[in-house]
């Protein structure tokens, strides 16, 4: 098979050519490769030499002029040249040997033949020259393009060996077929089951950066349940585990969390590309093993568990080495408020309770209702219409709310300063407490958010606090 016309980058006959005067063989390989045949975009290119990859890749980068955009890795034997859009890896080919307790290789210099046999995937383990004589040339001794065909993630040689010498494969499996909607061969699956717990040597990182592609996949469960099947999930995420299963009493049973779980992430995937807001519903409802609890009246309940999931989340990041900025407080936060959106619409939708959760939910307000939209997965059609209802209700209630892109952006309308030059006091918990007061009047309609309404309220309630107004100063000023 010849696949020149699909190598129109003149960048490809650029780096043949360079090859040819160095009497190199020269190939594109990998990913890029895959996505030929899968019609998928791609602007990051690997390609193999016989030979060093460090060479070639400077003769390219002073060819193409780029020899500022040139980047060595001497100690791995890779180099990159960036192009415009492009980022081109070049390395030399290769065969592999591994210590079982480190996924880092022995490398040794080896033949094309050898570097196809060390890839993951058979679908990764094409290639194509760019030599002269041989451009557009497809080599597939693994018969890559038939498991595209069939939609198959398979390991070129013995599964058992491939996930063995580098464990995260299996996750890179995993992904492949979730990011692809593809199978797992059975014979490589079951390689998976038996080699889980290698994945033990692999660092939480290279573990996020897998499981990130899977959240960021177009149905986000496939991979997890695969996870699940394969013994791995338990492994690498125990909290997500512990939502498994149904506990039954007196003939009364509760839902399996985790396919709800699963089910609610991939409602907010449908409907979003926030990969954050995607770990928010995946993590919602991890209070609930804790606060799992029969009532002989009303059965299974799970009372405050958002509340105990939003503080398990700082662990679970630090646990899972997650960051722990702005995203972490971001997922916690909507952990915390997703059970709002319904308790609010049940209330018959107040105008405090309404400004209550915009003020709470602050720019975050659209995310947590989508969230809570995605949260709805009964099978009783008659609850799911009611929920739906009721969340119209307080999304049209919210457009009527005065000042509500205000209460967003919450602003106390008094500044703590003022109090203190007012009333000639040091900084003290009053300021604080008169200030809560104040929001509070504004939250429940009293006050209308504005500076002088709020200071003539503080006025008022200034000698509960055993503040003293000056002598000189009556309420109406």
């Amino acid at each position: 098979m010849n696949l020149s016309d699909d190598l129109k980058l003149p960048v490809f006959r650029q780096i043949g050519e360079t090859a040819d005067t160095m009497g190199r063989e020269v190939y594109v390989v990998g990913g890029y490769v895959r996505d030929i045949f899968l019609n998928r975009p791609s602007s990051d290119i690997d390609f193999v030499t016989v030979g060093s990859g460090i060479e070639l890749a400077e003769r390219v980068a002073e060819r193409l002029n780029r020899r500022k955009h040139l980047s060595v890795y001497a100690n791995y034997g890779t180099a990159q040249v960036k192009s415009g859009d492009l980022e081109l890896e070049f390395v030399g080919a290769r065969r592999e040997s591994y210590h079982r307790e480190s996924r880092n290789p022995i490398v040794e210099d080896g033949t094309l033949e050898d570097d196809q046999k060390r890839r993951d995937f058979t679908i990764n383990a094409m290639a194509i020259s760019l030599n002269k004589g041989r451009f557009g040339e497809l080599v597939d001794p693994f018969n890559g393009i038939l498991d595209l065909h069939n939609r198959i993630i398979r390991t070129p040689l013995d599964p058992d060996v491939t996930f063995s010498d580098d464990p995260l494969r299996m996750m890179r499996a995993i992904r492949f077929a979730t990011q692809l909607d593809f199978n797992i061969f059975p014979e490589t699956f079951e390689a998976i089951k038996r080699n889980r717990h290698r994945i033990e040597i692999i660092t939480k990182e290279r573990i996020n950066d897998e499981l990130s592609k899977i959240m960021r996949s177009p149905k986000p469960s496939k991979g997890f349940i695969l996870l699940d099947e394969a013994g791995l999930l338990e492994i690498i995420f125990p909290t997500l585990h512990a939502l498994k299963g149904v506990e039954t009493k007196e003939g009364r049973g509760h839902k399996d969390n985790f396919f709800h779980t699963l089910q609610v992430v991939d409602n907010v995937a449908e409907r979003s590309d926030n990969e954050w807001l995607r770990w928010a519903a995946l993590l919602h409802d991890i209070g609930k093993p804790k606060t799992k609890r029969y009532d002989e009246k009303i059965g299974w309940t799970f009372h405050n568990h958002n509340f105990i999931g939003e503080k398990m989340i700082p662990k679970v990041f630090k646990t899972m080495k997650l960051p722990l900025n702005e995203k972490m407080k971001y997922v916690a936060k909507l952990v915390g408020l997703h059970m709002r959106p319904q308790s609010v619409g049940e209330e018959g939708v107040s105008d405090s309770g309404v400004r209550r959760l915009i003020t709470d939910a602050g720019e975050d307000l659209e995310d947590l209702m989508l969230l809570a939209e995605a949260d709805i997965t009964s099978k009783n059609p008659a609850k799911v219409r009611r929920q739906l209802d009721g969340f119209a209700k307080l999304r049209e209630r919210m457009t009527q709310i005065a000042d509500a892109d205000k209460l967003r952006v919450w602003k106390s309308p008094i500044d703590g300063y003022e109090i203190m030059d007012y009333f000639k006091i040091e900084p003290s918990s009053v300021i604080r407490e008169l200030k809560d007061v104040v929001k509070e009047a504004i939250l429940e309609g009293k006050i209308p958010y504005e500076h002088d309404a709020a200071w003539k309220l503080v006025l008022e309630i200034a000698p509960q606090y055993g503040l003293t107004l000056p002598t000189s100063t009556s309420l109406s000023d």
